[in-house]
């Protein structure tokens, strides 16, 4: 099984980048394998798994890191097994140091995933675009980038180097940590919470590389459309929460309802039907 899984990680970390070389390639984040369907069904070419999203959804805690490496393989394993198209991961801080990296790497290989985003934070670290962020030295995340990379031995699985160091310690210090990850061979670079248009566009144009852009909502960016990020010069754009936020207010819409009416009739037309779900999980069951 993990021989096959790895080679379904590689398989779908060449189609990714192949996606990259292409376009611009939107990823809306799964907080589980059902919603990977659904994204998959709707047309996209990948599927993003978001930290908040597995810690919120899957555990009922914030996003700080609370989820250990093997829980986190677990659940975006199920997820990348549900489709068959990329999945990349949120793997926050690498689950430690170096070593910890090159692991986090080989297990997620084995999940099937096809590449992972990590961060320069300490740990515990916290959701980027909140304050409080402390930063490891560019140093100690490039000798983690390393060790990730090195440990690619037969899988071209991505690894994607995120800096929170714009919040904490300025736009131009997250450009020249940025350009120390490439060179340390990161695949592709991922500046958090970025605050505006303008430092959108000039990021990409002091850091030449694949470039991942974050629209979550309620957050310090700019919510800007694929196309003006294309244009930009972004190849990668998550939408990390946005069909959790949506399923939880409907829940809570119609859990008041459920409490208040005693019924959840008026609820049936805003449903996916039982035929739906059979139908998204391929599922046919007898007569």
């Amino acid at each position: 099984m993990n021989q096959t899984m790895i080679r379904q990680s590689a398989s779908m970390a060449a189609k990714l980048r192949k996606l990259m070389r292409r376009s611009c390639v939107a990823m809306p984040g799964a907080f589980n394998a059902a919603t990977a369907r659904l994204i998959e069904r709707a047309g996209f070419d990948a599927v993003y798994v978001s930290g908040a999203g597995l810690s919120n959804a899957a555990a009922g805690v914030p996003d700080i890191g609370l989820l250990s490496r093997r829980q986190v393989a677990e659940l975006a394993g199920f997820i990348a097994a549900a489709v068959k198209v990329p999945v990349i991961v949120d793997a926050d801080t690498g689950f430690g140091g170096p070593r910890d990296a090159a692991a986090t790497v080989e297990q997620f290989a084995r999940a099937g995933i096809a590449g992972m985003h990590m961060e320069d934070q300490v740990s515990a670290k916290r959701c980027g675009h909140l304050g409080g962020k402390m930063l490891i030295t560019p140093v100690a995340m490039s000798a983690k980038i390393r060790a990730a990379v090195a440990s690619r031995k037969r899988h071209d699985f991505l690894v994607i180097a995120r800096t929170d160091a714009r919040s904490v310690e300025g736009f131009g210090a997250a450009a020249r940590r940025a350009r120390m990850y490439l060179d340390a061979g990161a695949d592709a670079i991922f500046p958090e919470a970025l605050e505006s248009e303008d430092e959108f566009a000039e990021f990409a144009r002091l850091v030449r590389a694949p470039l991942m852009a974050n629209m979550t909502e309620f957050g310090k960016s700019p919510l800007l459309g694929l196309g003006k990020l294309a244009q930009l010069g972004y190849r990668l754009v998550i939408f990390p929460q946005t069909a959790f936020r949506v399923a939880m207010k409907a829940e809570e819409k119609l859990l008041r309802d459920l409490r208040r009416l005693g019924t959840q009739r008026q609820w049936l037309g805003k449903m996916q039907t039982r035929r739906e779900l059979y139908d998204l999980l391929d599922y046919k069951p007898g007569a």
